[in-house]
């Protein structure tokens, strides 16, 4: 059997994957088993995250602590937090693709720039990525998967792989995934197919406390 620890993108896997789908309440151990081959022998799971504001949505938080509770249940799964930020920035606006050449907006018909709301997740690959290369050279996993679409973890992923000659199994959120996550990889799995049938069950229960429920916008 082959130890493996799993590393988990959080917000990559939610964005490239499961939102605006029916499938938010996802059972992390349960699809990450289903993606490895058998003979694969999870030790741990680690998950990165970040608190995210409600700045934007005032109900979002709740949500996402309920699901952290209910992930906190899973006996392998180690949740790492990053940090999450909201802020307003100046940003360039994008001329209309209806105004494209020949068709061009008259000069001062719109601002050249806008004030925005930018949400940053800062940590949580950084996090990952340095987790990845010290399990590899303390030889804390045999083979290694990493659930993400982020190609600011090709170097780790690289390391790994060609310097300290250990299996990473790439688990992609994503139909496409990016072309540089794939050549410094073993092996690409996809996970799509996992996700409706990996999910918690609604309530969580915990012995002597009050089971978790999932949240209502989910059902």
């Amino acid at each position: 059997m082959a130890r493996t620890i799993v590393y988990i993108d959080g917000f990559n896997l939610y964005y490239r994957a499961l939102k605006g789908t029916a499938h938010k309440w996802l059972d992390i151990a349960a699809m990450s088993a289903a993606c490895l081959p058998t003979g694969y022998q999870i030790q741990a799971i680690n998950y990165y995250t970040a608190h995210i504001s409600g700045r934007l949505d005032p109900t979002a938080p709740a949500r996402q602590k309920t699901y952290l509770r209910a992930l906190e249940t899973l006996p392998k799964v180690a949740i790492y937090y990053g940090n999450f930020l909201v802020t307003k920035k100046w940003s360039g606006l994008v001329q209309p693709l209806d105004f494209r050449p020949p068709f061009t907006l008259p000069a001062g018909a719109a601002p050249v720039v806008a004030r925005v709301w930018k949400t940053e997740e800062k940590g949580s690959d950084v996090n990952l990525g340095v987790h990845l290369v010290r399990d590899g050279f303390k030889g804390a996993f045999d083979v290694a998967a990493v659930l993400t679409n982020d190609t600011d973890l090709v170097e780790p992923i690289r390391i790994v792989t060609k310097e300290i000659r250990l299996p990473v199994t790439l688990l992609t959120p994503c139909a496409r995934p990016a072309t540089s996550l794939v050549n410094v990889s073993t092996a690409v799995r996809h996970i799509q197919p996992y996700l409706g049938p990996c999910q918690l069950p609604n309530p969580v229960s915990i012995p002597g406390r009050t089971a978790i429920t999932k949240p209502e916008s989910w059902l």
